[in-house]
C-alpha cells in the first residue's frame, strides 16, 4: 500500500507544475490540505506573505502525499502541515532528506477516535470496547474516516488491526466525515469518527476521545512548516517567517470553530484584526 501511494504521490506533484504553469516563476507556491487546521493556517500565512512580504503566493491545494513528494521534487516550496513524529513517520522516512523541516507551528495536536457523549456516557469510552458484538453491531461494524492519503487513516486500519476489530473504515473527506457526525448526532445515532485536535468540530459538538491503551494512534504530536530543498536561499524572509509562526492550539481552535460557524476567509479577517500583535511579532521575527 505504501509504495502504490507514494507512487501516485509522486505522479500527482509532477503535475503540479504542468497544471498550473501561468502561475509567475516568483510566487511562492504553497501545498494545503482541505482539513480546517490546514486551510485556516494556510490562508493566514497567504495573507501576511502577501500583504506583509511583499510576495505573491500560489495555493495549491492537493492530498497530503503529493504536498511531500512535490516539495521532494521541487513543484512546490511550501507546506504547513506535516504531523510529526507518528502520524507522517511514512513521508518524513521516504522524502525526508529531501526537504527542510522550518520549525513547529503548533504542539499538543493529537489524533484519536471520537464518539458523542452520549455514547461515551452509555459506556462506549475506549477502542476495547469496539470488540463487544453490543457495539460492532449498533455501528454496524463501520469507522467513519477521512481521505485515503492522511496519516490518520494508515493509523486508523493498523489500529483496526492491532485491537482485532471486526470493523471497516470509510475512507472519505473531513467534509463528508463531519457530516456523517452531525447526521447522527441528530438523529442520536451511534457513530465513531477519526478525529484530531485542532478541529472546530470539538467546539461545536459534545466529542470524548476513546481511550487508547495500546496508543496505536500515537501520543501528542507538533505540526511542521516544510519546504523544498533551496527555499530558504530563494525566498529567504518567507522561510523565516514560517519558521516564526507559532499559534496555541487553544486559539486555533477558537478561529476554526469560528471559520465553520461563518466563512474561512470571516475567521482570517477576525484573526488579523484581533491578533494584530502576534502577527507584528511574526513579521518582526522574519526580518530579524
Amino acid at each position: 500500500m505504501k509504495k502504490t501511494l507514494l507512487t501516485t504521490a509522486t505522479a500527482a506533484a509532477l503535475s503540479l507544475g504542468m497544471a498550473t504553469s501561468a502561475a509567475q516563476a516568483d510566487d511562492v507556491r504553497i501545498g494545503w490540505t482541505a482539513w480546517a487546521d490546514a486551510e485556516f493556517i494556510t490562508q493566514v500565512a497567504d495573507r501576511v506573505i502577501q500583504e506583509r512580504l511583499d510576495t505573491g503566493v500560489e495555493l495549491v491545494q492537493t492530498d497530503i502525499a503529493p504536498q511531500y513528494a512535490g516539495l521532494a521534487g521541487g513543484d512546490l516550496d511550501l507546506m504547513l502541515m506535516s504531523w510529526q513524529p507518528i502520524t507522517h513517520e511514512d513521508y518524513i522516512e521516504e522524502f525526508g532528506d529531501e526537504i527542510v523541516d522550518l520549525g513547529v507551528l503548533y504542539e499538543d495536536a493529537k489524533l484519536g477516535w471520537l464518539v458523542p457523549e452520549y455514547l461515551y456516557d452509555m459506556g462506549l469510552t475506549s477502542i476495547e470496547d469496539l470488540q463487544d458484538d453490543e457495539w460492532q453491531n449498533r455501528l454496524n461494524g463501520q469507522i467513519q474516516g477521512i481521505d485515503p492519503g492522511a496519516g490518520l487513516t494508515r493509523l486508523s486500519h493498523d489500529t483496526i488491526e492491532e485491537y482485532g476489530l471486526d470493523f471497516d473504515l470509510i475512507e472519505a473527506s473531513d467534509a463528508a466525515m463531519t457530516a456523517a457526525l452531525d447526521r447522527a448526532i441528530r438523529r442520536d445515532e451511534a457513530i465513531v469518527v477519526t478525529g484530531w485536535s485542532p478541529h472546530w468540530k470539538l467546539g461545536a459538538y459534545d466529542l470524548k476521545y476513546l481511550d487508547d491503551p495500546k496508543e496505536a494512534l500515537g501520543g501528542a504530536e507538533t505540526i511542521h512548516a516544510m519546504s523544498r530543498t533551496g527555499f530558504e536561499e530563494d525566498f529567504p524572509e518567507v522561510a523565516a517567517f514560517a519558521g516564526c509562526v507559532s499559534i496555541d492550539i487553544d486559539l486555533l481552535n477558537e478561529y476554526m470553530y469560528l471559520a465553520d460557524e461563518e466563512s474561512t476567509g470571516h475567521a482570517v479577517d477576525k484573526f488579523f484584526e484581533d491578533e494584530a500583535d502576534k502577527i507584528d511579532e511574526w513579521v518582526a521575527c522574519a526580518r530579524n
